[in-house]
């Protein structure tokens, strides 16, 4: 296996572990920030580690798409990993995660369209419902809340939201270290 690749598995197991700790501690709700930081931090470790270890160890001189190719092949494993490993946290280990965040979303949605004020200017925000009842947009609202808030919605964002990230962190880090560090 290529020391890219190895970076990137190392790198999602250390997340994985770390994400695992938080929950097994009781910190997974209030520190769902702190989990997403580490999680781009890591790519970004994975990433930059790889590629510098990849240039170390390549005796011929490469051109910049090789250096880009080497990035990511550090980004990708780490992404497809923690993306897949999310998946089953969410769906199988905490499931209750989307249920509670649901119910919140769904008790602040009954707040704001029984507070006239709040309503008028949701109201005004979406033309669309000005017709309608506040039963309606209630209802619209809350369903519009249980598609986004689901575990494979979250688990296509992600993997499409970090493979964006590792693609510029990739081309950011070829960068810098054919310019600075390694002075090609």
């Amino acid at each position: 296996m290529r020391i890219t690749v190895k970076s990137g598995v190392a790198a999602a197991l250390f997340w994985i572990i770390f994400k695992l700790t938080l929950y097994f501690l009781g910190f997974s709700d209030e520190t769902t920030f702190v989990a997403v930081l580490t999680n781009i931090f890591m790519l970004l470790s994975a990433i930059s580690i790889g590629l510098y270890l990849q240039k170390r160890i390549d005796t011929d001189e490469t051109n910049a798409m090789v250096d880009l190719k080497n990035a990511m092949s550090a980004g990708v494993p780490y992404v497809l990993i923690t993306s897949i490993f999310l998946f089953f946290f969410y769906s199988k280990i905490n499931p209750g995660y989307y249920a509670q965040k649901i119910a919140e979303k769904e008790y602040e949605i009954h707040q704001m369209v029984n507070d006239s004020a709040q309503l008028e200017k949701f109201k005004q925000e979406f033309p669309d419902a000005e017709v309608m009842t506040k039963d309606q947009i209630e209802k619209k609202l809350i369903e519009n809340n249980k598609k986004g808030a689901s575990v494979g919605f979250t688990t296509t964002l992600t993997i499409l939201s970090m493979l964006l990230l590792s693609t510029f962190y990739s081309i950011m880090i070829t960068i810098i270290y054919r310019k600075i560090v390694f002075k090609d």
